[in-house]
């Protein structure tokens, strides 16, 4: 609803730029500091000024006279000059009220097929072991950007790309044969076994001490790597069980936090099918890539970069990326880039594709294939932006990737390559001690201790979802006692998963998160549960009101008949109702915000912050004891038009809201 009027307010002041053979001056909006102030304000007096060589307040003065007149804007009460050249423009109190309160909750429609496409790409644990608390920061972001886009109109396809022919995988397939010596069957009848991925997180720590032993046993990585290139061979075979059985550990681990996605792209499919391959002849045609004939880099096929892309800007070998090296084989960002340019349907060529799992809501896992398609599959890639959710420390090989778009002449593309980049996640080292790590001195100085696969050190997702939830069990048991163990324990994971949800999330992504076991179990202040619990405690109102009057019925309240709401909300008196309509009825706008910015962290912030004002506006007024009945019933209502927002914001954050706490 406050979209629907600003734009309405924007609309006026372009017919009044118009009206004066004006178009090149921007109509700049925003909302003031406080209701006192309005709820949309406009400096473009300011600007004006300069143009008309009149004073702003004078402007100011004119547009809301004129604005006021004439029929004047639809749910505009009023329009006033403020301070030296602002206008400020206040709300029909009750219209919004009425509108806000018959809308909240209601989920906007799907984007139509005909919708251009978003592609995101997140998640992208390397297939060889358990999911970390890093991975769940990733999936954590793409999947409530996923939310946000859909929310904004947009229509999402959610890919996790499986590099499941990597060093990570060889060296794991290394492990198994040559350090464990276990035949294909024996590992296969392994990966059977609950938490494959804890017994592959071990051996993946294991076989770096056995490389460092030994340096020639390195040669055993090669030649594991170009077998499961090639796909011959127990090595092979060895790499595509370990790969797919990881896999599946790692869906049924994000499934904990509600994440699904469309389609699993495999790299060994992007080989197989020489996606490179025709991205290569693509570059060498453009003349995009070159042979270096000298230097550190003879031999292989380079592209030269800019300063803005990563590079020196200059010709020689410190600006040039290596694509294909001299022995032939290509580099990471070699594949990235063909990659891509498959995602926005320029490749020319495409996967076949195979369902991979059937997730409890319904919803289809595709996952390419070489060959063997299944029918059904819907048309994946062909996007008109993709954002590739990774953490900042690929931000140069994501410039890359851009940079081959360029040189390929797909500027609008490369334009529309976004990297939703955010900061690791580090452990305190007080949590470092907790899971046992020996840390130097140093260490133990720093404010947090990042993790390392290759050295086993880091929070298993599993464990850490296991350790929240064992927490929130028992709150839950000692809160709820008599409530029916299968509801006691539904009711803990939705809390564990909300605290930690909201823990990942309410950080902005450019900040390194510390991670500490303590903080991440806090109930309190700026918390996931504190969100829930605000709307447990609407819903315990509506349940108390049901108790006092059988006849009562969460939905009428829907229906705004009467003159209560421009009675108590009328300014000054009703300043305190009316910033909790307004602050409920901003959803919208914060997700237009967030998708603008590409900051998950704004819907957090609202989430709080609408929070703490149901909080405040419980506690001044007795909602259930208000002996006046139209005061009472328009309590009631602004109770459900803040926890039908707030239930809808915590969504968007993959956060649900528990019956009871």
């Amino acid at each position: 609803m406050y979209h629907i009027v600003e734009a309405r307010v924007r609309e006026a002041l372009a017919g009044f730029l118009s009206r004066r053979g004006i178009s090149d001056v921007p109509i700049v909006t925003q909302r003031p500091p406080n209701v006192a102030m309005g709820e949309v304000a406009t400096p473009v007096a300011f600007e004006l000024a300069k143009r008309l060589r009149r004073a702003p307040r004078q402007i100011a003065q004119e547009i809301a006279a004129e604005l006021t007149h004439g029929g004047g804007i639809a749910g505009v009460a009023r329009v006033e000059p403020a301070g030296g050249g602002y206008v400020n423009f206040f709300f029909d109190r009750a219209v919004f009220f009425a509108s806000a309160i018959a809308s909240a909750g209601v989920r906007p429609a799907a984007a139509s097929a005909d919708t251009p496409k978003s592609v995101v790409e997140h998640t992208n644990i390397n297939p060889n072991k358990a999911a970390h608390i890093g991975h769940l920061r990733n999936a954590a972001l793409g999947d409530t950007l996923v939310r946000l886009l859909r929310r904004d109109g947009r229509r999402v396809e959610v890919q996790n790309y499986i590099d499941n022919t990597g060093v990570q995988v060889a060296d794991v397939a290394v492990g198994f044969q040559h350090m464990e010596g276990k035949s294909v069957e024996e590992v296969r009848a392994l990966a059977a076994a609950p938490r494959f991925d804890y017994l592959c997180w071990d051996v993946y720590a294991r076989v770096t001490h056995f490389f460092e032993e030994d340096k020639t046993r390195l040669a055993l990585r090669g030649e594991a790597l170009a077998a499961i290139e090639e796909g011959h061979g127990a090595i092979a075979e060895l790499a595509e069980i370990i790969s797919v059985a990881i896999t599946r550990c790692h869906l049924r681990t994000m499934e904990r936090l509600g994440v699904e996605y469309d389609l699993l792209p495999r790299e060994s499919e992007i080989l197989r099918l020489k996606f490179w391959e025709a991205a290569f002849n693509e570059l060498k045609n453009r003349g995009a890539i070159h042979v270096a004939p000298e230097g550190k880099n003879a031999g292989c096929w380079v592209m030269n970069l800019t300063a803005s892309e990563g590079g020196p800007g200059g010709e020689g070998d410190d600006d040039a990326k290596v694509i294909v090296r001299s022995n032939g084989t290509v580099t990471y960002v070699g594949k990235d880039i063909a990659y891509q340019m498959w995602k926005f349907g320029l490749l020319g060529r495409d996967f076949a594709y195979r369902r991979f799992y059937e997730y409890p809501s319904g919803h289809t896992l595709w996952t390419s294939a070489a060959t063997g398609g299944e029918a059904g599959a819907p048309p994946f890639g062909h996007a008109e932006e993709v954002f590739n959710v990774i953490d900042q420390r690929q931000a140069y090989l994501q410039n890359v990737v851009a940079a081959g778009l360029r040189a390929l002449g797909f500027e609008k593309q490369a334009a529309r390559s976004i990297h939703f980049s955010y900061e690791v996640v580090a452990l305190t080292p007080r949590c470092a001690a907790e899971m046992g790590y020996t840390l130097s001195e140093e260490e133990a100085r720093k404010s947090y201790v990042e993790v390392s696969g290759r050295k086993g050190q880091g929070v298993k997702a599993d464990d850490l979802l296991d350790r929240l939830e064992a927490a929130a069990q028992a709150e839950v048991d000692e809160r709820q006692a008599d409530t029916p163990e299968e509801e006691r324990r539904r009711i803990a994971h939705i809390i564990a998963i909300g605290a930690l949800r909201y823990f990942l999330l309410r950080f902005t992504r450019t900040a390194i998160i510390a991670f500490d076991f303590r903080d991440a179990l806090s109930f309190d202040g700026e918390t996931g549960p504190y969100c829930q619990y605000a709307v447990v405690r609407a819903r315990n109102i509506f349940r108390k009101a049901a108790e006092q009057d059988p006849m009562f019925h969460v939905e009428q309240l829907v229906e705004t008949g009467d003159s209560a709401a421009a009675e108590h909300l009328k300014e000054p008196a009703g300043n305190d109702l009316w910033e909790v309509v307004l602050l409920s009825a901003l959803l919208d706008y914060e997700v237009r915000a967030a998708v603008v910015a590409q900051e998950p962290a704004l819907v957090a912030k609202y989430a709080f912050e609408l929070s703490q004002a149901f909080n405040l506006f419980y506690h001044r007024h007795r909602i259930l004891s208000e002996p006046d009945p139209a005061r009472k019933r328009l309590l009631l209502q602004i109770s459900l038009l803040a926890e039908r927002q707030l239930v809808a914001t915590l969504d968007l954050l993959g956060i649900e809201a528990p019956e009871k706490m």
